[in-house]
């Protein structure tokens, strides 16, 4: 019994030398390449107001006289300063990629920004402050500068608020997870140059 030959086998033992070499290489950067693209989309999704295709929950009246009078101006969610839009991070090690916001992360004043995304995705529980004088006088220029009148109170001295939730990496998680194994497999094949995306 004869063996015959065919195809090209000039290529083939091309792509099968050093193949382990070439298949982790190509794995690493596919792997590389799908995180950025998924930070990407966290990014977009806020400056659009809508992670995921899923719009954000506009900030409050009080909100934006709030930013107004502490000399911010804008009125999208979860952008005042860019902070934590610009903490969202690509961390690769080995084969897993962290997408989000690092524990170290800090705003420009030193606010933990791992826990104000927290709070921003989950929202948070009622929050209790105590209403000094102080308090009372900027929670009355508040009201005034978002054109609301104040309304009786409790009685107890204390303003009971809650950040209510605005998720923003969930949705793009979810968009993103749609045709992912597809996509990562199509780049490793592209980087063993057997075709694929451009």
């Amino acid at each position: 019994m004869a063996v015959q030959r065919s195809g090209d086998w000039a290529r083939a033992r091309a792509l099968l030398s050093g193949g382990a070499s070439r298949l982790g290489t190509a794995i690493h950067t596919a792997l590389r390449q799908e995180a950025h693209l998924l930070r990407n989309e966290i990014v977009q999704g806020l400056t659009q107001q809508a992670p995921g295709g899923e719009p954000l929950r506009p900030p409050s009246p009080l909100t934006l006289a709030a930013r107004q009078l502490e000399g911010f101006g804008g009125t999208k969610a979860l952008l005042v300063r860019g902070d934590l839009r610009n903490s969202i991070t690509v961390i690769v090690e080995g084969d897993e990629a962290f997408i989000g916001v690092p524990r170290s992360a800090r705003s420009r004043n030193g606010e933990s920004l791992v826990e104000l995304a927290r709070v921003h995705e989950y929202g948070s529980a009622p929050i209790v402050i105590p209403l000094t004088p102080r308090m009372r006088r900027y929670l009355f220029a508040l009201l005034k500068r978002a054109g609301q009148e104040p309304t009786g109170g409790t009685g107890r001295g204390v303003v009971v608020v809650q950040v209510p939730a605005r998720p923003f990496l969930r949705p793009a998680f979810e968009k993103f997870r749609q045709g992912a194994g597809r996509r990562f497999m199509e780049r490793v094949a592209k980087h063993l140059g057997l075709g694929g995306p451009s």
